[in-house]
């Protein structure tokens, strides 16, 4: 999963001159879905989903993802977003950002292996493991 442009300047500068990130002290990640790539200079609105009443999941940091292992680390519980009551999309991509809504910045983001057809009573969910973050 890539980062955005405004990630990687943070990670940069963290690795390299022991600049944090004002991020980096949050305790809460947040998961959005989006029916286009959001891009390398997007933010989590960008292309965000819009079925009715879609919000995006909130995940504790310490705690949901699992410790990094040769450059890998996933989601370590069910990730379940509120059901479509109205409206459809197709999503394609996700994204673990900063923010609970607007525009906060991705952290990481990419395509998801197949799109998902979201429409009325459709509850999009990712399964334990299933989201796989890759710095290798």
């Amino acid at each position: 999963m890539p980062k955005s442009t405004i990630t990687a300047n943070d990670a940069l500068n963290a690795f390299l001159r022991g600049v944090d990130p004002g991020w980096r002290s949050g305790t809460t990640r947040y998961i959005s879905l989006h029916t286009a790539a959001p891009g390398i200079g997007g933010d989590q609105s960008t292309n965000e989903a819009s079925y009715g009443s879609y919000a995006r999941v909130a995940v504790t940091a310490s705690s949901g993802f699992s410790a990094a292992s040769s450059g890998v680390s996933s989601n370590t519980g069910l990730l379940q977003f509120p059901k479509c009551t109205s409206g459809t999309n197709t999503i394609t991509h996700l994204s673990i950002g900063t923010a609970l809504t607007g525009g906060g910045q991705i952290i990481y983001s990419g395509a998801l292996s197949d799109s998902l057809a979201v429409a009325l009573n459709i509850k999009p969910q990712i399964d334990p493991g299933d989201l796989v973050i890759s710095e290798a």
